[in-house]
């Protein structure tokens, strides 16, 4: 049985940070998200896990106002933000996000990607910024010699840990993580996990995360939730989801073929 959002909403506060409530959105015709809720307390880490394609992604837009929900409210700090330009904007700034392929401006060099924030949104001058940007760097075991360095000179775990660092650079609330580990090999996903647990405790920071891995889930989430057919089926501690009772969960997290997950692979072959 899931556990109700309401029932987490951290440190003892009765607002939490992140509340999605009842969002819809359709494309063409298609549902993918279908009156999903999910609330996230202060400083609390949650790893939301599915399938490819039931809505991990559009959850994520919806909350940064890349989308807007069809119904429903996406609230920060009991501000909702889906509707109100400047609310969401002032929102925003509370915000870092890890993209999954890190997403680094190529044409800039490693220290103005990391401090791209602190001198586009917060006017940062740019001797400031670099020195900001190093010492960021440093917290994700990066040394100042990468700091001039260009994204097409690093490999794909500097890249993630520069996409990092830009990500906790302007000191945000609340962080986002789009399947942080995917592209590395187990060691260095590894790595990540570890650096995405030090930052964000460093910072007292607020994480939604979205993977499929299901390692980097259950070291980095204090609790995990699982959509399917576009809605939140099942969330708890992460500790307790190998015991969820949960036939999709069960599925999912041991990688089976066979359960009540049906792939639309498994259609074309029966056809």
């Amino acid at each position: 049985m899931s556990t109700p959002a309401s029932a987490h909403n951290g440190h003892g506060t009765n607002q939490p940070k992140i509340a999605l409530r009842g969002l819809s959105k359709t494309f063409g015709g298609a549902v993918v998200l279908d009156d999903l809720d999910l609330e996230i307390g202060t400083g609390e880490s949650v790893v939301v896990i599915g399938c490819s394609g039931v809505g991990k992604s559009v959850m994520l837009k919806c909350l940064l106002g890349l989308l807007r929900p069809d119904a429903g409210s996406v609230t920060i700090d009991g501000e909702e933000t889906s509707r109100n330009r400047r609310v969401r904007e002032d929102a925003m700034r509370k915000i870092g996000m890890l993209f999954q392929n890190a997403a680094l401006f190529d044409s800039l060099s490693v220290w103005e990607n990391v401090a791209f924030g602190l001198i586009q949104a917060q006017g940062m001058p740019r001797r400031e910024a670099r020195g900001v940007a190093i010492e960021t760097l440093a917290q994700v075991g990066l040394d100042e010699d990468t700091a001039d360095l260009y994204p097409a000179a690093l490999s794909g775990g500097m890249r993630k840990r520069v996409g990092l660092a830009r990500a906790i650079a302007t000191k945000p609330e609340i962080i986002l993580f789009d399947e942080p580990t995917t592209g590395l090999d187990p060691i260095m996903a590894d790595v990540i996990n570890d650096l995405i647990v030090a930052c964000t405790r460093e910072l007292g920071a607020t994480a939604l995360t979205i993977t499929h891995d299901m390692k980097s889930a259950r070291k980095i989430a204090d609790r995990i939730a699982m959509i399917h057919d576009g809605t939140i089926i099942w969330q708890g501690p992460a500790a307790e989801i190998d015991s969820s009772g949960n036939a999709h969960v069960q599925q999912f997290i041991n990688g089976r073929s066979e359960g009540p997950i049906r792939l639309a692979v498994d259609h074309a072959a029966a056809g």
